[in-house]
C-alpha cells in the first residue's frame, strides 16, 4: 500500500525565499529541504569547504610531493563503477598536471573482486614500472591485509575512499575519508571522486607553499570538475551544499562547451545536448554507459574514454560503451522477466523480504534487478548469481527503515559460515554465500528482518510538496525547477493532486500514458514502469517536466506514485 503525504516546511523560510524571487511552490519545496535563505543555494567556488579541513589530505599531499620530487611512480587502484572511473580519471589527469608519473589498475569484478586486495597488490607490484606508491580511489578503507602486503613489498599506500570503515583501519601512509569515525569534516557525503579531488587541491596548495607554483602558474584543477560532477551524481551520494557546488560547477563547464572529449562523446552517443546538460543526463544517460563496462567486462574502456583528448578516439570508446550498455539492457530485461516470474509464486502479504537465485543471472547485473524489484514490491530484495569460484554472489537493495548491511551482519552471526563475505550500507549491500546455503540464508534473512523491523516500514510513504493550482503548472515552473541542482538527499520538488483520470493507455506494455483533469484543465501525464490501470479519481504524486516532441514543448506530469 502507498500513502502520499505532504512534507512539513518552515513557512517563514518559504516566505523569505518567495520574497527573494522564488516561485511559491519552489519556495515551499526549498524550505522543506532545510533552505532558509537564498544564500544557502550558493553554487560558487568560494562556498566549498576548504581542502585543509579534510583529515589526511596534508599527509597525502606530503607523500605525493615526495614522489614528485624523487621521480617515483604512482599506481592508482580504482573501483569498477562510474564513481571509480571518474575518480581514476581525475587522479591520473591531476597527477599529470602536477608533475607526477602515474598509471592505473582496475580490478575485474569477476576475476579479482572489489577493491585493493593482496592479489591486486601482487599484480600491481609486478608491473613495469613498479610503483613505490599506490593510491586507492573509491576503495581501500577495508583493505587491511592488502596494505600490509604492500608494506611487505616496500610499497606505500594512500587510501582515498568514502565508504564506511570497519573495526580496523589499514596501516596506510594516509587515509583520506570523510566517514572515518574521528573525522570532523562538515560533509560526510563526498563521493570517491570528490575525495581524490580534495587530495589534488591539497597537493597543489602544498606545492604553492614550497614555491613550485604561484597563483598564476599553478595548474587549473577546476578543469577536472566535469568528471567530479559526473561521479558525484552517478554514485547517488547526498547532494548537500558542498556537493551541489561541485555538480553545479561541473555542469557549467559542460554547458559552456569546455568539457573533455570523452564526456562530449558520451553525451553525443546518448543523444544529449551538452549545452543543456543536467543532473538527469548524468544519472540516466552518461553514467549507465560507463557502469555497463564494469558490469559486463572491465572498466578500462570507460576510463580510456574519459582520458581521451582526441575526439575521434573518444567517440570510438563511447560507441563501444554504448554497445555494451545495449547488451546490458537486453540482459537486464531478460533477468527482470525471470525475476518477476519468480515473484508471482510469492505471497508478499506474508513476506518481509524477497531473495532469489537464477543460474542464468549475471553477477554484474543482479544489483539492477534487485533495485527494480525493490521499487515494485517495497521490500528488501537480494538477487543472487553464480560465480566462477562456485559461490553465489548477491546484490541487495533495501527500503527506508531497514539497514541492509546490518541485517546481513545479523544473519552472518546467527549462522556462522553461511555468509562468506559481505559489505555495503543501509540501502545497498553485496555478499557471497555457498550454493548449498541458499535456502538457509533466505529463511534466516526473512527472520532477522521480520524480527528487527517494525511492520510500518513496509508501507510505502511518498513525501510530496503539496498540491498545485492548475495555473501554477506551467513551463515557467519547470524552468525554475531546472535552475537548481537536485538529486539524492535534495530531491526535486514532487507535488500531489486529486486528478480525474480522463484517459489511460498502456505504452510498450510497460508505461501508462495518461490524460488528467484538474480544475477544468487537461494535462498530459506518464507513469513509467506502471501497468495497472488507475481509478477514475486518483491522488497522484508527480513532477512537472517539459516534454519536447516534434518541436512542440508541453508540460507533462511524470507520475511517481498513486493512491
Amino acid at each position: 500500500m502507498t500513502r502520499i503525504l505532504s512534507r512539513t516546511y518552515d513557512p517563514h523560510a518559504a516566505e523569505r525565499l518567495a520574497r527573494a524571487g522564488f516561485l511559491p511552490p519552489i519556495a515551499r519545496a526549498l524550505a522543506a529541504r532545510g533552505i532558509s535563505e537564498a544564500s544557502d543555494l550558493e553554487q560558487e567556488w568560494q562556498g566549498m569547504i576548504p581542502p585543509a579541513m579534510l583529515e589526511g589530505t596534508r599527509e597525502a599531499a606530503e607523500r605525493l610531493a615526495a614522489a614528485r620530487e624523487k621521480g617515483e611512480h604512482v599506481t592508482i587502484v580504482a573501483d569498477y563503477d562510474c564513481d571509480g572511473a571518474t575518480a581514476c580519471t581525475v587522479g591520473l589527469r591531476g597527477f599529470q598536471m602536477l608533475g607526477i608519473s602515474a598509471s592505473y589498475f582496475v580490478p575485474d569484478r569477476v576475476v579479482h573482486g572489489y577493491g585493493l586486495t593482496p592479489n591486486v597488490v601482487d599484480i600491481v607490484a609486478a608491473r613495469d614500472p613498479k610503483p613505490s606508491l599506490i593510491v586507492t580511489v573509491d576503495n581501500g578503507i577495508s583493505s587491511v591485509p592488502a596494505v600490509d602486503r604492500a608494506r611487505e613489498l616496500g610499497i606505500d599506500v594512500i587510501v582515498t575512499d568514502h565508504h564506511l570503515p570497519g573495526p580496523e583501519l589499514p596501516r596506510a601512509v594516509s587515509i583520506v575519508n570523510p566517514n572515518r569515525a574521528d573525522s570532523v569534516f562538515p560533509s560526510k557525503n563526498l563521493a570517491g571522486v570528490g575525495v581524490i579531488y580534495y587530495v589534488l587541491l591539497a597537493l597543489r596548495a602544498l606545492l604553492r607553499e614550497r614555491g613550485v607554483y604561484d597563483a598564476k602558474t599553478q595548474p587549473r584543477l577546476d578543469q577536472l570538475v566535469d568528471f567530479v560532477a559526473l561521479g558525484t551524481v552517478a554514485d547517488v551520494v547526498k547532494l548537500d551544499k558542498n556537493n551541489r557546488i561541485l555538480v553545479s560547477q561541473g555542469l557549467r563547464r559542460i554547458r559552456s562547451g569546455r568539457t573533455h572529449a570523452g564526456l562530449e562523446a558520451l553525451f553525443a552517443i546518448a543523444g544529449k545536448d551538452t549545452h543543456t546538460a543536467g543532473v538527469r543526463d548524468f544519472g540516466f544517460a552518461v553514467a549507465p554507459r560507463i557502469n555497463a563496462a564494469g558490469r559486463l567486462g572491465t572498466m578500462e574502456s570507460g576510463i580510456e574514454c574519459l582520458l581521451s583528448d582526441d575526439p575521434s578516439r573518444a567517440l570510438a570508446f563511447a560507441d563501444n560503451l554504448n554497445s555494451i550498455n545495449a547488451e546490458r539492457r537486453e540482459l537486464e530485461g531478460e533477468m527482470q522477466q525471470a525475476a518477476e516470474a519468480a515473484l508471482e509464486a510469492v505471497d508478499l502479504d506474508h513476506r518481509a523480504t524477497f531473495s532469489l537465485y537464477n543460474p542464468d543471472f549475471n553477477e554484474g547485473v543482479v544489483g539492477l534487478v534487485a533495485a527494480r524489484l525493490k521499487e515494485r514490491i517495497h521490500r528488501p530484495v537480494i538477487a543472487f548469481a553464480p560465480t566462477e569460484n562456485h559461490e553465489l554472489k548477491g546484490s541487495g537493495r533495501s527500503i527506508p527503515g531497514i539497514h541492509l548491511r546490518d541485517m546481513i551482519d545479523l544473519v552472518s552471526k546467527a549462522l556462522p559460515g553461511v555468509v562468506i563475505r559481505f559489505g555495503g550500507h543501509a540501502m545497498a549491500a553485496g555478499l557471497s554465500i555457498r550454493p548449498e546455503s541458499l535456502k538457509e540464508f533466505q529463511e534466516a534473512f526473512e527472520e532477522v528482518v521480520r524480527t528487527h523491523c517494525d511492520a510500518s516500514v513496509f508501507e510505502r510513504v511518498v513525501l510530496t510538496d503539496g498540491g498545485l493550482a492548475p495555473d501554477e503548472i506551467t513551463e515557467n515552473l519547470c524552468t525554475e525547477i531546472d535552475r537548481q541542482i537536485w538529486g539524492q538527499g535534495f530531491e526535486a520538488p514532487l507535488f500531489a493532486n486529486e486528478f480525474t483520470v480522463l484517459n489511460q493507455t498502456l505504452l510498450k506494455d510497460a508505461h501508462l500514458k495518461l490524460q488528467l483533469g484538474l480544475g477544468g484543465q487537461r494535462f498530459e501525464g506518464i507513469f513509467f514502469r506502471h501497468r495497472e490501470p488507475l481509478p477514475m479519481q486518483a491522488k497522484i504524486a508527480y513532477r512537472p517536466a517539459i516534454n519536447e516532441y516534434r518541436g512542440r514543448r508541453t508540460v507533462q506530469l511524470v507520475a511517481e506514485a498513486a493512491e
